[in-house]
């Protein structure tokens, strides 16, 4: 009896790492055993890195808020501990927006505090 193979699944399996292969250089794109391991380290970075785009924004946050929060001689730190003492819970993006596109309510936020 021959031997059977599944050819329609394999290149099925091929087809879907070539389609998220595309845009790459050269035999990257091209190469399918290449393409393959393209594939799988981009795809490990894709995993990491939605961890590492969380701390990132966190840290951008602190630093606009430090930075809007020194123009009105208060750290950041200060801030923060002031505003979980007065159980105010606006978080860091909402307080970086605020000190980016709207300072006059920032302004309002650290008078509020330093009541």
């Amino acid at each position: 009896m021959p031997r059977s193979v599944n050819a329609v699944a394999s290149r099925r399996r091929r087809k879907r790492i070539m389609k998220m292969a595309k845009g790459y250089f050269g035999s990257r794109s091209k190469v399918y055993t290449i393409a393959k391991n393209t594939v799988e380290k981009g795809l490990q970075y894709a995993y990491r890195d939605r961890k590492t785009k969380k701390r990132e924004f966190r840290a951008l946050w602190i630093q606009r808020i430090n930075a809007g929060a020194r123009q009105h001689g208060i750290s950041y730190s200060q801030l923060i501990g002031k505003l979980n003492a007065k159980n105010i819970g606006l978080n860091r993006k909402v307080l970086a927006d605020l000190a980016m596109n709207n300072p006059d309510a920032f302004k309002a936020v650290i008078d509020t505090v330093n009541k």
